[in-house]
């Protein structure tokens, strides 16, 4: 299937200037991957504009979503080389873009014969991580690399608000709370109501189970692996353990869940992307901790689609808000411990090394507040940034840490 250009697509440049050296490596291939309904297939379209921006023609440019009708029924490895085959006769670089790849079962093989045959540039996207376990991993080593979408920052739903020609709030603060109840799926900004939205978040929520749990594994007890998620988008953000998890459980809804269980649960929702697990990290050992962690949700919005109070925990979501902005600049995060005192997130960037980053509301409310905000930072000895982020406070100077409001880091387009 040839890719049309007649729909305006949003270009998520924070993606497409790191996948842009790779356009035309036929031996590397580019996998995508994110939450469902991140905008993957959209981000694929964009490079496909670029390409033919360049001067590439159409009949190089090809573009295979089994996802949607016409190939559903291509599940065997057979069926998805019958449809790539074609192409060999095409003189030059060919542009593969196949999305949703993981419907095919031995996908890889495929994909490692048409790379390796030359003269393809393969792109694909996936939903889940089962797309980079075990046999792409291994057949592929070194001959892929992975780019992961999040959902809309803060920064580029107000830029795809004024892409689509929908009103930004000139006061940033009330845009950003506006943000944290609607969440980023690019697609729940064509909705105009609240209440829209949140029908469509329930309904990926309920996509994943189908598509990306329900067909890769196997659940015995369908209303428990929900408690468990439910339990989990509840207290996003939280500092937990397996056996705090299982007593919660227990105690407070009567849910009885085997350990062993309850963990598979959990890796379920991480390979879905649902949610993220943080460990901990301690400074001064430079080792991750095992025990306890964090989880993040890929979106907010799973968590107000489950809910009807419209009321902001500012705690936990700014944590999550700051969590997804890291990931999406290819850092590393991990709660950090410093002693007995923790400090929200130390960010890992392969090019920048360290950042320190505390996440609060406002340290405006008194001073211990605002001292205890301060306190893991003057226990780092090293000289990486560290960064004091809020939601609206004025700004402070400080010790040489940078303090910045999130709203107006993320509009900006700040980097840690």
């Amino acid at each position: 299937m040839k890719i049309g250009a007649s729909v305006r697509l949003f270009p998520r440049e924070n993606y497409l200037k790191k996948i842009r050296g790779f356009y035309h490596d036929d031996g590397m291939i580019k996998v995508i991957t994110g939450v469902r309904r991140c905008g993957k297939s959209c981000l694929m379209q964009c490079i496909a504009e670029e390409l033919r921006a360049e001067g590439v023609d159409d009949e190089h440019i090809v573009f295979f979503d089994l996802d949607r009708y016409g190939y559903r029924s291509v599940k065997a490895p057979e069926q998805l080389e019958a449809l790539i085959e074609p192409l060999l006769a095409v003189s030059g670089t060919k542009y593969l873009f196949i999305d949703e790849v993981q419907n095919v079962d031995g996908f890889e093989d495929v994909l490692n014969g048409f790379r390796t045959e030359g003269g393809f540039s393969i792109f694909i996207t996936g939903s889940n991580s089962y797309l980079l376990s075990g046999e792409l991993a291994t057949k592929l080593t070194g001959r892929y690399i992975e780019f992961e979408m999040q959902t809309l920052d803060f920064g580029e739903y107000c830029q795809m608000k004024r892409f689509l020609g929908l009103p930004v709030n000139p006061n940033p603060v009330a845009e950003f709370d506006a943000y944290i109840l609607e969440g980023g799926f690019p697609k729940a900004m064509e909705y105009p109501g609240l209440a829209d939205k949140r029908a469509y978040v329930a309904a990926v929520i309920q996509e994943i189970f189908e598509k990306d749990i329900r067909k890769r594994v196997k659940i015995k007890n369908v209303s428990v692996f929900n408690q468990v998620r439910d339990y989990v988008i509840n207290n996003f953000g939280a500092t937990t353990s397996l056996a705090n998890i299982q007593s919660d459980l227990e105690s407070k809804q009567g849910v009885r869940v085997k350990r062993e269980t309850l963990a598979r649960y959990l890796q379920i929702l991480e390979d879905a992307k649902i949610i993220s697990k943080c460990a901990r990290f301690d400074l001064k050992s430079r080792k991750s901790l095992r025990g306890e962690q964090k989880y993040y949700l890929a979106d907010l919005s799973f968590y107000f689609a489950l809910n009807t109070d419209n009321r902001i925990n500012y705690g936990p979501v700014l944590e999550n808000i700051v969590y997804r902005y890291a990931r999406a600049q290819g850092c590393k995060v991990s709660v950090g411990r410093i002693g007995k005192l923790e400090c929200d997130f130390i960010l890992r960037n392969p090019e920048m090394g360290y950042a320190y980053v505390q996440v609060a509301m406002t340290i405006m409310a008194d001073r211990a507040t605002e001292e205890r905000e301060y306190r893991p930072f003057e226990q780092i000895r090293d000289n990486y940034p560290k960064y004091l982020l809020t939601r609206s406070d004025p700004i402070q100077q400080r010790d040489g840490i940078i303090h910045a409001n999130i709203p107006e880091f993320m509009q900006e387009g700040r980097t840690f």
